[in-house]
């Protein structure tokens, strides 16, 4: 019998989790198509919803379909980490800083439990930091009634994941950015809005500028590989 809409859905949405952490990882190279039945006898799964699954991730930006050659996951370039990083700037700390002034006291405690947990995925160096980070941000924008500001953040967040990972590989990093959310949820449970803007943009431009510094180097890095051979 085959099965469902609602089933292959909800198969899809399983899957969605799981390949999208094989491409946070790394398991999945961004350099080599991905070969489908491969994968689909991997997850042991249908290829109906594993493409369903890679259609949707390639809305939220992880992964790129070519005519005939299939599935790419997306690279990670300096231009497209400015390009992510500038729109947060743009839609985050103004979301935030008006979050803040309409927060009920369970968002309050949600923002507030999330970063706990954050902290200590972090300090453990586990793979969990990446959706912990993107669900306490997200907690900070959430409150009030500006859902397509939420959305599109969110959907920023999801694409920022793999640079987040890459700002973190420093370990001493998680220290910076754990005594920075501190400050910015100090400021929004004191409903700041103004000092919530403030450490809000100066976050997002300090995990940016480290990133300028860090993919600038792999980029060298790359370039003078290329140039070693013969």
């Amino acid at each position: 019998m085959a099965a469902s809409p609602l089933e292959v859905r909800t198969l899809s949405d399983r899957l969605m989790e799981v390949v999208r952490d094989m491409i946070l990882s790394g398991a999945i190279a961004p350099d080599v198509a991905i070969r489908q039945d491969a994968l689909a006898a991997e997850l042991n799964v249908s290829k109906i919803p594993l493409r369903e699954a890679l259609v949707r991730l390639e809305q939220d930006g992880l992964v790129v379909s070519h005519a005939n050659r299939g599935f790419f996951v997306r690279g990670m370039s300096a231009a497209e980490a400015e390009e992510i990083y500038e729109l947060r700037l743009k839609l985050e700390p103004e979301a935030a800083a008006k979050a803040c002034l309409v927060a009920d006291e369970g968002q309050r405690a949600e923002a507030a439990r999330l970063l706990a947990e954050l902290d200590a995925a972090a300090a453990a160096h586990l793979p969990s930091v990446g959706p912990l980070n993107h669900a306490f941000h997200m907690a900070l924008v959430q409150p009030g009634d500006r859902v397509l500001t939420a959305e599109i953040t969110s959907r920023l967040h999801i694409m920022a994941d793999r640079y987040v990972r890459k700002h973190l590989e420093n370990k001493s990093r998680h220290l910076t950015a754990a005594a920075e959310h501190q400050e910015l949820l100090r400021a929004w449970l004191d409903r700041d809005a103004a000092t919530v803007s403030r450490l809000a943009t100066a976050h997002i431009e300090h995990t940016l500028h480290d990133l300028r510094e860090e993919l600038s180097q792999t980029a060298d890095t790359v370039v003078t590989r290329k140039g070693q051979r013969r």
